[in-house]
């Protein structure tokens, strides 16, 4: 991994391991605290919340402690889901908002992500800063001046009010079974509540967290379990969020699987037609697929690429202007609504365009044909830089060689586990296999 703190993603790893281990949690609010709180007023203030984990009840107490020490206030939500952290950081007119979630990770991971006081997540330059003042330690403040922290008991029950407002006004979700797994995680009251309140007959999965339980076998990432289920139950369509509710993936009354793309590309052609697809344009990353971008151009439409990862998707949809963007994993950015990927707001709009069309979940998935593609990760140990070597380098260049005319190739490590990632994409299936195989055959002996 990195020597950095700050991945993809906020900070990110093994749960009492380095850099996540109580002792760093205390450093980054320390650090953080200092960070927003330069002017050395008494008003500061910060929202924490968490997912399931059972380290989130460590790193929570790790960094109100951090915080209070700076003489930030802290305001602790309890679990909630990633975006309710940007909505209430916003709108409780907080300095800082802090998510305790490793995401999709397994339970023995957590991270740390940070929220600005416009709700989004932190530039480069703020991780950089906060980074630095965690190595160098920072003056604490004065007995006198020590923050307090306090429990706010409402706040799942503010972003789900805030949530059902972005379904269409006067629709409800009558007459429609909608399964929904929350992957035993941040959402597990949250997305049920919202959905029956809307008027559906909810089936949930994955609702009864354990704090080992979170994302296991079930999910966004584990969709087998909810498909099966929606097939078993009769349902008319599934909604898989993970651990922190960020991302989403739908699941038809067949129990087909949609990824992010297709679900982008369901809103892009909808927003497209209302008028409200700003720049014409959708914001997405290198991963997303080629048939995506196909399907846009032969509509008039723009995709804008970036780097991996729903901050880049953010940053850019904020520089340009655009309104919608998101990741192939299920990570939906519309900011009309939020300020980060909403895996249930992501769910509420597919299931309006279900309401809207009269429509089933099968006539909205398959918004446009796939391109082939091929992803395999390779594990590397700590300290090992496989994509420097020299033939791993001369695999790369042979593969996109072969490649060209015929598809694309991407290689990237990944900023949230010790992966190199390799990914291909091209309509003859053997060759797609024969370069992505090559390369990993490289990395894997460079390792």
């Amino acid at each position: 991994m990195s020597d950095k703190l700050f991945g993809t993603d906020g900070v990110r790893g093994r749960a009492n391991v380095y850099p996540m281990t109580a002792d760093m949690a205390l450093r980054l609010g320390a650090a953080a605290g200092r960070y927003f709180r330069r002017d050395g007023t008494s008003t500061h203030r910060v929202v924490i919340g968490k997912d399931t984990r059972l380290s989130g009840y460590m790193f929570e107490n790790a960094m109100t402690a951090g915080f209070t020490s700076t003489g930030m206030n802290v305001l602790l939500l309890g679990p909630v889901p990633t975006p309710a952290v940007g909505l209430l950081t916003h709108s409780m007119r907080a300095d800082v908002g802090v998510m305790i979630s490793a995401s999709h990770n397994p339970h023995h991971d957590n991270g740390i992500k940070f929220f600005g006081p416009d709700g989004f997540k932190l530039s480069d330059d703020a991780e950089a800063e906060i980074e630095a003042l965690t190595m160098s330690g920072v003056e604490p403040a004065q007995a006198q001046n020590i923050g307090r922290a306090k429990r706010i008991d409402d706040g799942r029950f503010r972003y789900n009010e805030r949530i059902k407002a972005t379904f269409p006004s006067g629709r409800r979700l009558d007459g429609l079974k909608v399964l929904v797994d929350c992957a035993n995680g941040a959402a597990h009251r949250t997305a049920p509540e919202v959905l029956w309140e809307l008027g559906a007959e909810v089936i949930p999965v994955g609702v009864t967290p354990n704090g080992l339980n979170i994302n296991e076998k079930c999910g966004s990432t584990h969709t087998d379990t909810a498909a099966a289920a929606v097939v078993a139950h009769g349902a008319d369509v599934g909604i898989c969020l993970d651990g922190d509710a960020d991302r989403v993936m739908i699941i038809d009354e067949t129990g087909k699987v949609a990824d992010g793309d297709q679900i982008m590309a369901l809103f892009a052609s909808r927003w497209a037609e209302e008028g409200r697809l700003k720049n014409g344009t959708l914001v997405a990353t290198v991963m997303s697929n080629l048939g995506l971008e196909r399907y846009l151009d032969g509509r008039g439409l723009k995709l804008e690429r970036t780097p991996v990862g729903d901050r880049y998707v953010v940053e850019a949809m904020r520089r340009g202007g655009a309104n919608l963007g998101g990741e192939q994993s299920g990570h939906i950015v519309m900011t009309d609504y939020a300020t980060t990927g909403d895996g249930l707001l992501a769910g509420l709009q597919f299931l309006a365009a279900m309401v809207e069309t009269g429509k089933p979940a099968s006539s909205l998935i398959q918004t446009f044909e796939r391109v082939p593609q091929l992803l395999k990760n390779v594990r590397f140990e700590t300290g090992q830089r496989p994509l420097e070597t020299d033939s791993v380098r001369a695999a790369i260049a042979d593969a996109e060689a072969r490649l060209v005319g015929n598809g694309r190739l991407l290689i990237r490590k990944s900023g949230t586990e010790p992966l190199i990632r390799v990914m291909a994409e091209c309509e003859d299936d053997v060759l797609l296999n024969d370069v992505v195989d090559g390369v990993v055959a490289a990395v894997e002996a460079a390792t």
